[in-house]
């Protein structure tokens, strides 16, 4: 087991984090309790736990989108407003009025870079996620697999410090995922991107991550943090590999 503990060139790190929110019969609710946990500069952390354990509230508060907790989260180089953090969910919500390399380019045009360094970036983005070819073509046009990959491109597209991901997969089909997987690695090795990753899947964690984070049961809080027993530069066949098995039963184990 690796811990929360603090990492060299640690980029976020959450200590004694707490979340409570008010049901609708007005009593509170402990959604998270006193979460631990450091991630470091350039590595995917994956989050897994029970349904409604605050996986996703955390990555909120990682956002920002959500600022009322108890604990303390901080970062080793304060995020820029809008610039810093990538969002991708479930769901691509591509706006559909608007071209491939139109959505791509949202945050863009919401800072109001219209440079050629920007639209140079918009295009090597299209490159490196395989849409290229699609770039003037509206998302009905696209599968869903496609969509998502508009959706890494477009929260990648102003550059941000960190890509923070909301169970991307997993509404895809299972040959459809795996393939993502295999840009998201891809598109890893180019940028270095520090990534979260919240998922339900522990062969998905296995396969991404450079370390796992199991989540109790709500309240939610950091039972363990694993290093994953993979090199990292993993392809196809690394699903076929004993420790893959073998990692993958035991996040399964300590889940249930």
């Amino acid at each position: 087991m690796d811990g929360g503990s603090a990492r060299t060139n640690t980029l976020v790190s959450a200590r004694g984090v707490s979340k409570t929110y008010t049901a609708a019969n007005r009593q509170p609710v402990l959604a998270l309790s006193d979460v631990d946990l450091d991630v470091a500069q350039g590595e995917i952390v994956a989050l897994i736990g029970p349904s409604g354990c605050g996986k996703s509230t955390l990555l909120r508060m990682i956002a920002g989108l959500d600022n009322d907790y108890d604990g303390e989260l901080s970062w080793t180089r304060a995020p820029r407003p809008g610039k810093d953090i990538g969002f991708v969910f479930q769901e691509p919500a591509l706006l559909p009025w608007r071209t491939v390399e139109r959505n791509v380019s949202m945050g863009l045009e919401a800072q109001r870079d219209r440079s050629a360094e920007g639209k140079a970036r918009v295009r090597n983005l299209l490159e490196l996620v395989g849409l290229t070819e699609f770039a003037r073509s509206f998302p009905k046009e696209l599968s869903g697999g496609m969509r998502q990959r508009a959706a890494i491109a477009r929260a990648l597209a102003y550059d941000p410090q960190i890509l923070l991901m909301d169970e991307p997969f997993g509404a895809l089909d299972a040959i459809t995922r795996d393939r993502l997987h295999d840009d998201l690695l891809r598109i890893w090795e180019q940028t270095h991107k520090t990534i979260v990753l919240v998922t339900h899947s522990v062969e998905e964690a296995t396969y991404l991550a450079d370390r796992v984070a199991v989540m109790s049961a709500r309240p939610g809080r950091i039972k363990a943090v694993h290093q994953v027993p993979l090199d990292r530069d993993r392809t196809p066949e690394a699903r076929r590999l004993p420790q893959f098995a073998e990692f993958s039963g035991m996040l399964r184990q300590e889940l249930q």
